[in-house]
């Protein structure tokens, strides 16, 4: 219900909000919880919908896309601070809370990106770290779905992508026992 809402507040707004909408459906992908072990929580619903969308930032800074990389984090993170107010948080603390948020999605983006850029082992301590937390899971597969996920971004149609097109593959399906 409450996607079908965004799609609807969200619709014809421009490309940031089309890409938004696009990291939201692929975060929200049964696979993840099921097979590879992410947590079904708020925390781990975050950390899915902040590893796509630095996964979508990340194809931006390729191009000269300065201004619609501001206007997908602004438009996620007024998506987050909506969902505090219906969530019942008082409105002194959202914008605290937003701001924590951010500061967790930047250490994201940056551990991340260290990940996909540095030596092996880096990106599955990051999401070992981030995405699991104290759950006990083995990144690799996730690890192998991020590179290949930053690949396939990486080779997109740029005019597309800034026109708010892109596209995710499937989760690879892997057995429940391996992720646990």
């Amino acid at each position: 219900m409450r996607l079908a809402k965004l799609i609807h507040s969200f619709s014809g707004e421009g490309p940031a909000r089309t890409l938004y909408l696009q990291i939201i459906s692929q975060a929200r992908q049964p696979e993840f919880y099921r097979f590879y072990g992410v947590p079904d929580t708020l925390d781990g619903r975050f950390e899915m919908l902040a590893l796509h969308a630095f996964l979508v930032l990340r194809r931006l800074k390729a191009e000269p896309a300065a201004a619609l990389s501001q206007e997908l984090f602004d438009t996620m993170f007024a998506d987050m601070d909506e969902n505090l107010r219906e969530m019942g948080v008082g409105d002194l603390s959202v914008g605290k809370r937003v701001k924590q948020m951010a500061t967790a999605f930047y250490g994201r983006v940056a551990a991340y990106e260290e990940g996909l850029d540095g030596e092996a082992g880096i990106l599955e301590a990051a999401l070992a770290r981030n995405l699991f937390g104290t759950v006990a899971a083995a990144p690799e597969a996730m690890a192998a779905y991020v590179r290949r996920e930053a690949d396939r971004l990486s080779r997109m149609d740029a005019k597309a992508i800034l026109g708010g097109e892109i596209s995710f593959g499937a989760p690879p399906e892997i057995g429940a026992g391996q992720a646990e």
